[in-house]
Formats: C-alpha cells, structure tokens, sequence
C-alpha cells in the first residue's frame, strides 16, 4: 500500500505534469490503472534518478522518424524511434541523440526484359532541411578532423519530456556514406560522439545514463571519459564512473556495420579531440597491430551490457580484451503499438480489455483472447487492406505499375532488409510450388525491401528473384516487387496482409520487430526459430523446422499452405492467431521494453 501512496503523490518526472506536455500522446491521467508498470518510473529512486535536465540519453547513428525529417536505413533507426515515443507517451525524460542528415537515400530500380531480362538497383539522394521539420537552431560547436576544425550545427526538437537533439552540417552526407572503415564514416560518428557530447551541454543537460546502441556511437562515451579526466578526477575513477553509467546495446550478430580503424586515422579524426593524455593512452594501448575494432572499446567502456532478445543475449560471442566473454542482459525489443498498429485493431484491443491504455496486456488477456472471432478479425483484416491499397495507389512494383490487392484476396508479405542472412529469395526455391499455392487460394505475394546499392551480393540474388517472377505468366501477375521500403509501406503491409513470412537463418538474427507488427494486426506468422520469436515456443506461431535448407524450403511450403487454408477456416484462423497473440503480446510491447530498461539501469537499492 505504500508504494500506492507513493504513485498518488509524486509527479511522473520532476518538473512534468500529466497531459501539459505538448505532443503527449497518452498522458497518464489515471496512474493507478497501471501502477505496477509505473511503480518502476515513479519510485524515490528513479525520480532522483531521472530528470528534465538529468535525462536518460539514448545515442543512435541511424533515426527513422521520417514526421520528423530523418529517415534511417533499417530496424535500428525504427527501434530508436520506437524508443522516443513510448518513453514520450510514459512521460519519461529521454534526450535521442543522432546526426541529422542533410540528403536522405531513396531506392529506385529498372527492369527491361525486351531484349533478355535487365535489372539495375541504384540510390537518389534527396536533399532534406531540418527547418522544415520544426527543429530549433541551438547553436554551433566545433570538432576537429582532418586538418582543422568543422563547425557542428546543433538543433533540437522538443516533444513532451523527451527531445531529438541533433547535430549536422552541409557536408554530413547520407546516412552510411562511404565505406564502413573509410575516412567519412569514422567523421561521422566523431562528430556524433564529440559533437552530440557538446551538443548535450550546450541544452544544459547532463546524461543520467548513455545507452550507445551499436559501435558506432562509442565515442559519445569516450567523450563523456575524457571530459571528467581532463576536468580533474583520477582517471581511473573516471574509468569507473563512465563505465557504471554507460550501457551498450548490441543490436545484430552480424557486424556488418562495424569497421575496423587504423592508428593513422585516428590520429586524423579522434586524437585531435581529446584533451587528457591518459585517455590518449588508453585508448592506443586499445590497438592490435595498428588496428582497432569499435566492438573491443565500446564493451570496455560500458559496464552496462545488453542484447536485444533472450537468444541473442545467450548466444551473442564477445571478448573482453582479457579474453573474458562478455555477458549481456536480454532487453527483448518492443515496438511503439499505435504507431505500427491499424486503428481498428487498437481500438478493439483495448475495448476488448485485452490491452490496457498503455498498450499492456490487462491481467486477463488471455481469457478475453477468447471472445475473438474469426468474424472480428476478418473485419479488422478487412480495414487494413483499403489502408494499405490507399498507400499502394502511390507506389509502384518492379514493372512501374500500380498494384491494387483485392479485398476477398490473401495476401503472403515478406518486408525486411535484403541482406544474405534473412533469405528473402527462399520461397522462390521452388517457382511451380509457389505458383500452385498463389493460384489454389487466389493469393498474391508482396515483396519489399531495400538493397543497399554496393551490396553486390544481395543485388545479384534480387535479380535472379525478379528474374524467375518475370518467366512465369502466373508469377509475374501474382507477385510484385516494391522497391523504396519505408515506414509508410511497412506499417500497409502490416496491417493489410494475411500472412508474414520471415525466414533468417537461425542463430544470425538478433530480434527483428516488423514480425511484431504483423502478430498485433491479427496477422499469421510463417517464422524460423530465431531473434525475438524464439522467445516465445515454436509452437506459438507456423514455425518453419528441418536440418537442412532443403527441408526449411519444404517446410515453408507446408507452412504457407496451412496459412492460406486458415484464412478459409474460421476455427483453425482463430485457434492460430489466439495462440499467437496469447504468447507474443507481453513481448512485443515497447512498455514493457522501456520498463525492463529502466530496472536494469536503474535498480532500485536495499
């Protein structure tokens, strides 16, 4: 009863009333109606924690947040933009550090088949102003790279208890301009690092805690070193103190993001910021024969160290440079529900009682999960489907063409990054087979993913897809390519699909969430065992199984079949998608992801 007494009278953040804020989406005008998940925020400890000027900060490279002008490349900007509105919608004080970009990447493609098949996928650039956003001009701070100084705009944008606080410049470039271990991408993210540092001071803030989601941002946290280093504090009790404050958050087995540095350049880009001299030195003493990767430093400067879901936490292999292997805490991701969630959906949830006003599962979803009917999901499919036919009206597929979905017809979707371990091309395995499945059930099957445009690889598995869609008559009318995936077309194929097919190779995904936003549109899950699904038992969702590609191929087939068959069945349609949502809606939830954040960075002491 005390902590109840506590809720009552102490506000959500010092300094935040429930509902001024502008651009609160959700105030909490009833704190009692979840007092349990805000026991964790509004306890003495967190408010001594946690302030409008001692603000969790939270530093990212990549934003997909394009409301608000900056559109990333992939689950991590998404991920990060989750986490800024939800800690928004829980009055939480988060600063989101990340550079603006000044030109923003759009994936075009071209096919001509008139004399033998021809795909060529290429990149525009489109120049982006953050006036046009809302940001306000800070302003400027100063790095060094190179061989003098770059002046830094700093901008902000403030948005209830939280704020995006960028930095930016003319010569910025796109987001992952250049090659990973190349001189630009190393600017970059100094100037993230030792310019967001500023940027932070300059608002007057001081960070309460630094989340560095991937390797990219370390420098954030070398900055912080260096600051209380050259300020006076015994170095390795600034050690410490960085460490304790500093999580780092991997986000993918595949460090396909992470570069390895030369001693030359960071003697051109990261030395030249520094001002303590035994930070200098412990940072050479870092290098192996001249060389560095970002993944060594950054898990020596933060103490603090999670995965983003129970099998990446378990699986995920790094050292210490003592040789020591790293333990990391698994944060499973969430994703921000009414943003990635059709209106028809929400509101039945909630008025269901099956989520609470902040997107929870109530105490007794699962009993209320059983007075859906297939006639209910229908409905909701139903609405969806006009949604995403509305956004298809402006797209087009890999033959220039308009699309439209018929509303009785089912719809397979596969949309995520082509990158080689989440086999987008495996459902083409076998063209007759999945010709016969699109034609038996009168079915029609989306595809739709960015291939970044220096990815060889991907490009050519991407070509020999389109290919085999372009030699078949039933194949090119029933499956459509749609290139420039984004926010806007994810959140359609989401809420407009029947079926969702993901298909990493086990072990290699560290959580993904666009499977998230299809289980809580009363979607059907065709999955592999991996990332976040494999928090929940296989039998939660269709689970694609075999010892070998060949039998995964074959499976996935059985699979899309015993989908397509339930959308016919209303008994077996609603046995799968309550079962799917009995296990995966605690999951999914980006409450509960902000809420496990805050219990692991800020505990609560005996």
């Amino acid at each position: 009863m005390e902590d109840k007494k506590l809720l009552k009278e102490q506000p959500l953040a010092p300094g935040i009333k429930p509902g001024k804020e502008p651009g609160l989406l959700h105030p909490l005008d009833n704190i009692e109606d979840v007092e349990d998940f805000y026991a964790a925020i509004n306890r003495e400890h967190l408010q001594k924690a946690l302030s409008a000027e001692r603000p969790y900060t939270y530093w990212t490279i990549e934003l997909y947040d394009k409301k608000n002008g900056i559109r990333g490349g992939g689950g991590l900007g998404v991920l990060a933009a989750d986490t800024r509105r939800v800690a928004e919608q829980m009055n939480v004080p988060l600063t989101l550090i990340t550079p603006f970009y000044p030109s923003e990447q759009h994936q075009r493609c071209t096919i001509d088949n008139t004399n033998g098949f021809f795909f060529q996928n290429s990149t525009e650039s489109i120049p982006v102003d953050y006036k046009d956003y809302g940001f306000t001009f800070l302003d400027t701070v100063n790095i060094k790279a190179g061989s003098g100084l770059v002046k830094l705009d700093v901008i902000e944008k403030v948005l209830g208890s939280t704020r995006l606080l960028c930095i930016t410049e003319p010569g910025f470039g796109e987001l992952y301009s250049g090659d990973s271990g190349g001189d630009h991408r190393l600017y970059q993210e100094v100037a993230l690092g030792f310019g967001g540092y500023q940027a932070l001071k300059l608002a007057g803030l001081k960070p309460a805690i630094m989340q560095l989601n991937e390797v990219a941002t370390f420098f954030a946290a070398l900055a912080r070193l260096d600051e209380l280093a050259s300020n006076g504090m015994d170095f390795y009790e600034a050690v410490v103190y960085t460490r304790k404050h500093t999580l780092y958050t991997n986000h993918t087995l595949v460090q396909a993001a992470e570069a390895t540095f030369n001693y030359a350049q960071f003697e051109r880009f990261v030395f030249p910021n520094l001002k303590s001299s035994a930070v200098k030195k412990w940072l050479s003493d870092k290098f192996d024969n001249g060389y560095i990767k970002l993944s060594t430093v950054t898990i020596e400067i933060a103490e603090l160290r999670s995965g983003v879901s129970k099998l990446h936490a378990r699986v995920a292999n790094y050292r210490e440079i003592s040789g020591k292997k790293v333990k990391f805490k698994a944060v499973t991701n969430g994703i921000d529900i009414p943003t990635w969630t059709s209106k028809e959906a929400v509101d039945y949830l909630k008025a269901e009682g099956i989520l609470d006003k902040f997107f929870l599962p109530t105490a007794d979803y699962e009993a209320k999960l059983e007075n859906i009917s297939a006639e209910d999901i229908r409905e909701i499919k139903l609405a969806g489907r006009r949604e995403l036919n509305s956004v298809l009206e402006h797209r087009v597929d890999q033959y220039g063409n308009h699309i439209h979905i018929d509303e009785d017809g089912l719809l397979f979707e596969f949309k995520r990054r082509f990158v080689d371990y989440k086999r987008p091309w495996l459902p083409f395995s076998d063209p007759v087979r999945l010709k016969n499945i699109l034609e038996k059930y009168n079915a029609h099957y989306i595809l739709s993913g960015r291939v970044h445009e220096g990815d060889v690889t991907m490009t050519g598995r991407l070509t020999e897809v389109l290919k085999t869609i372009d030699s078949d008559p039933v194949l090119k009318a029933r499956v459509h390519y749609l290139p420039d995936y984004d926010e806007e077309l994810g959140r359609a194929l989401s809420v407009g699909s029947n079926i969702s097919i993901n298909t990493p190779i086990v072990g290699l995904e560290a959580c993904g969430t666009s499977w998230m936003k299809d289980i809580v549109n009363f979607g059907i899950l065709i999955s592999t065992h991996d990332g976040g699904v494999a928090d929940c038992p296989a039998s939660a969702y269709l689970n694609i199984a075999g010892e070998s590609e060949l039998e995964e191929i074959e499976n996935l087939y059985t699979r899309m079949e015993e989908a397509a068959a339930a959308w016919g069945n209303d008994f077996d349609l609603e046995l799968i998608l309550k079962t799917e949502l009995i296990n995966f809606l605690p999951v999914i939830s980006g409450s509960r992801m902000l809420k496990d954040y805050l219990d692991y960075l800020f505990p609560e002491r005996a």
